[in-house]
């Protein structure tokens, strides 16, 4: 997959896709649905399958002060994409000259003139240019005008209602990891690289991986059945395990991280990067009165998760 972040200077081969349009926060089902559609386009055109994103996401450019709220870093979700087959992705950097595009000057310096697209795929609830005046139907009709096709993807929902990166959220606050899975087609997954802790778990008999959670949306604090992927390295594989997502009450902690005791694991995996997905929450965070407290609740946490793992 090539990554692109320039609309006035591409190469010849990058131009002419058939894309889907959005910020794809978690690639959740839904987004994979539009995904899927312009992939048949690019088959039946002969031509590139490519994403139109944004860095920062919008929402972080025009509230940069608000809390945390992405699923994913851009690196997470180009990681992600790539494994779904997409071929260019086009990673817009939003600033203040994108953000004051009208929505025609958006359809035509950008998809026409700048990547030269064929076809366009958005979700049925699509909003572009300045202040968010064009929709879905302004930018099928200006398909028409410009010689692009567009296709207007319908909502993915279940009974539950519609998939979106806002349900997600709502799952994950609420600690329903289950739900978030539901919607995204796998288990919600914070990935990062290993950092250097306190190394308060070593103490205790139970040395931690530790990875900062800056800049994602924070799951319900507490502790969860989780399974590990080491990405790199000679530890490379898969593990089951069991994570504390907080501010260690205990300790007094200044800001939340996550801390996973990886089962039957011994190996340094300092500076790694390792992907952490949850399956399951057990219970809030908790401050204890005494370390022996702490560890026989630990003890009691990690015969749970693994009870929980071994029935998925």
């Amino acid at each position: 997959m090539r990554i692109i972040r320039d609309y006035q200077f591409l190469n010849p081969e990058d131009r002419g896709a058939s894309v889907a349009i959005g910020n794809f926060d978690g690639v959740h089902l839904g987004h994979q649905s539009v995904i899927d559609l312009a992939r048949r386009k690019a088959l039946d055109l002969h031509c590139p399958l490519g994403i139109v994103t944004f860095e920062p996401h919008p929402r972080e450019y025009f509230a940069p002060d608000a809390p945390a709220f992405r699923l994913m870093s851009a690196a997470t979700r180009a990681n992600r994409l790539e494994k779904l087959g997409v071929e260019r992705l086009y990673e817009m950097n939003f600033n203040a000259a994108l953000s004051s595009l009208s929505a025609e000057e958006f359809a035509g310096d950008v998809i026409v003139g700048g990547f030269g697209l064929n076809h366009v795929v958005i979700g049925a609830d699509f909003s572009f240019g300045k202040a968010r005046q064009g929709n879905a139907a302004m930018l099928a009709e200006m398909g028409r005008e410009m010689g692009f096709g567009v296709t207007v993807a319908p909502l993915v929902a279940d009974a539950r209602g519609a998939f979106s990166s806002t349900s997600i959220r709502n799952a994950l606050s609420d600690g329903r990891p289950e739900d978030a899975a539901r919607m995204l087609g796998h288990w919600h997954r914070i990935d990062g690289k290993v950092v250097a802790g306190d190394q308060r778990g070593r103490d205790l008999g139970y040395p931690t991986a530790n990875m900062g959670i800056q800049g994602l949306h924070p799951p319900k604090f507490g502790v969860y059945a989780v399974l590990v992927d080491v990405l790199e390295g000679p530890h490379q594989g898969h593990y089951h395990g069991a994570a504390s997502i907080g501010l260690r009450p205990t300790f007094g902690g200044d800001f939340p991280n996550l801390e996973v005791y990886i089962f039957d694991f011994s190996g340094d995996i300092y500076g790694i990067d390792i992907s952490v997905a949850l399956v399951a929450f057990q219970r809030v965070e908790l401050k204890f009165d005494s370390l022996d407290a702490l560890i026989a609740q630990i003890d009691a946490d990690c015969v749970e998760s693994r009870k929980i793992l071994a029935e998925h």
